[in-house]
C-alpha cells in the first residue's frame, strides 16, 4: 500500500511544471586555425562556466496525465481495499482457529470423561466376573472397548496443540511463543443482533469488490490515456542562464542569456503500435469488467452458502444436543442394569458407542455454529470501515 501511495504521489508531480538546476565547468581549446575564437579576447584556451535553470511543461490538452495519475490513484484505493481484505481474511482466520481448538478441547474432554467411564465399567464388568455371572469374553471386550477410546485421546490432543500453534504463526508468533488464553466452547457466546444488509450495500462494503472496482477504474483510465498518446503533445519549455569564463562573472551584465519556446508534437507512423496499444488498454478493461463481475457474484454466493449453513447447522445443533442427552441418559440406565446383572454387556457397549459418537457429534455442530457467524460476519465485509485506515 505505501508503494502504491508513493507511485500514485510520484505521478501526480507529473501534472506541475519540471524545474531543472544546471551548473558545467569546462576547460577547452578552439582551433583558432579553422574556427573563429568564441571569446572576445581571441584566446584559445580558456574555461567556461555555465549556470542555468530550466522549465518545462506539458500542457495536458487531452487528458493523457490526468487519466494516468487517475490510473495510479485508482491502483492506490485498490491495494488499501486488498489490505483490508488481508485484515479481514486474518481475523476470520483467527477467531476460526480459535473455534477449533475449542471444539478439540471440548471432544478431548468429553472422550476423556467417556474414557473414566469405560474404566468404572471394567471395574463392574471384573467384579461380575470374580462372581461368576459373566464369562471373561465380556471382559477383554471391555477392555478391547476401552483401548480403542483411549486411542482416540492422542488424535485430539494433537488437534488442540496444532491449533495453538496455528493461533500463535497468525499472531506473528514461533509455536513456541503461544498465548496463555485457552478457548473453551462454553465461553463463546453467539451474538445477539446478527448483521443484516440488502445487496446493494453489500456491494459497497465488502473490500474484494470495492478492489475490483477500483481496479476496473484503473484500467479504464488507461483507456484515455492510450486515446491521449495518440493526439498532439504540447510542450512549453524556457530557460535562463549565464555563461562566464570567470566563475565570479557569471551574473555581470552581457553574460546572461534566456530562450523560451513550444514544441508540439504528432507521431504520424508507428507501425500501428499506437493503436494496438489502445485495443489492448481496451481489453484490459474488457478483463477487469468480467474479474469485478465474478467478485460481486463470489460475494452474493459466500453470503447464500453463509446464511444456508446457518439455517442447517442450527437444525443439525439442536439435534444433537437432543441426541446427546438421550444417548447420555441411555446411558445411566444401562450401566445400572448392568449393576443388577439384568441386562448384558453388549446393551453397555452399544450405549457408550452410542454416547461418545454424539458427545463428538454436539461439539462438532456447536463449533460449525460458532464458525458460520464468524463466516457470515467476513461474508458481509467484516465491519472494516468502522476503524480507522491503516496507513
Amino acid at each position: 500500500l505505501r508503494q502504491a501511495n508513493e507511485n500514485y504521489y510520484a505521478q501526480r508531480g507529473s501534472l506541475l511544471p519540471a524545474v531543472q538546476g544546471n551548473y558545467s565547468f569546462t576547460r577547452q581549446k578552439n582551433a583558432t586555425g579553422t574556427l573563429a575564437p568564441t571569446l572576445s579576447s581571441g584566446e584559445d584556451i580558456f574555461n567556461l562556466h555555465t549556470a542555468q535553470v530550466s522549465v518545462s511543461y506539458v500542457l495536458d490538452v487531452f487528458g493523457g496525465v490526468r487519466r494516468e495519475t487517475e490510473s495510479m490513484r485508482s491502483l492506490a484505493d485498490a491495494q488499501r481495499y486488498r489490505l483490508e481484505a488481508t485484515y479481514l481474511t486474518l481475523a476470520a482466520n483467527v477467531v476460526t482457529t480459535a473455534i477449533q481448538e475449542a471444539a478439540a478441547r471440548a471432544q478431548l474432554s468429553a472422550t476423556t470423561d467417556i474414557v473414566r467411564s469405560e474404566h468404572e465399567a471394567l471395574d463392574i464388568l471384573r467384579r461380575q466376573y470374580d462372581l461368576g455371572s459373566i464369562a471373561m469374553t465380556d471382559v477383554m471386550a471391555q477392555e478391547a472397548a476401552l483401548a480403542t477410546t483411549e486411542g482416540t485421546v492422542p488424535a485430539l490432543q494433537k488437534q488442540v496443540e496444532q491449533a495453538r500453534h496455528a493461533l500463535a504463526t497468525l499472531a506473528g508468533q514461533f509455536p513456541s511463543e503461544t498465548a496463555s488464553e485457552h478457548f473453551e466452547l462454553t465461553s463463546l457466546r453467539l451474538p445477539a443482533d446478527l448483521p443484516v444488509t440488502v445487496p446493494a450495500r453489500l456491494v459497497r462494503q465488502r473490500p474484494d469488490i470495492l478492489a475490483a472496482e477500483s481496479q476496473m477504474h484503473s484500467a479504464s483510465a488507461e483507456v484515455g490515456v492510450a486515446i491521449a498518446n495518440m493526439l498532439p503533445q504540447i510542450t512549453l519549455t524556457g530557460n535562463n542562464g549565464s555563461a562566464s569564463t570567470q566563475f565570479g562573472q557569471l551574473l555581470a551584465a552581457g553574460n546572461t542569456f534566456w530562450a523560451g519556446g513550444a514544441s508540439l508534437t504528432q507521431t504520424l507512423f508507428a507501425g500501428g503500435a499506437m493503436l494496438h496499444k489502445e485495443r489492448s488498454a481496451r481489453a484490459a478493461l474488457d478483463q477487469a469488467g468480467a474479474q469485478y463481475r465474478s467478485a460481486v457474484l463470489t460475494a452474493f454466493q459466500n453470503v447464500a452458502d453463509t446464511l444456508s449453513a446457518l439455517q442447517l447447522d442450527a437444525q443439525a445443533l439442536d439435534a444433537s444436543v437432543r441426541a446427546e442427552r438421550a444417548a447420555e441418559e441411555s446411558l445411566a440406565t444401562v450401566r445400572r442394569n448392568v449393576e443388577l446383572g439384568s441386562v448384558g454387556y453388549l446393551a453397555l457397549l452399544n450405549a457408550q458407542q452410542t454416547y461418545q459418537q454424539a458427545v463428538l457429534n454436539m461439539a462438532q455442530a456447536q463449533a460449525n455454529r460458532y464458525s458460520d457467524t464468524a463466516a457470515l460476519f467476513q461474508a458481509l465485509g467484516g465491519g472494516w470501515w468502522n476503524r480507522a485506515v491503516p496507513a
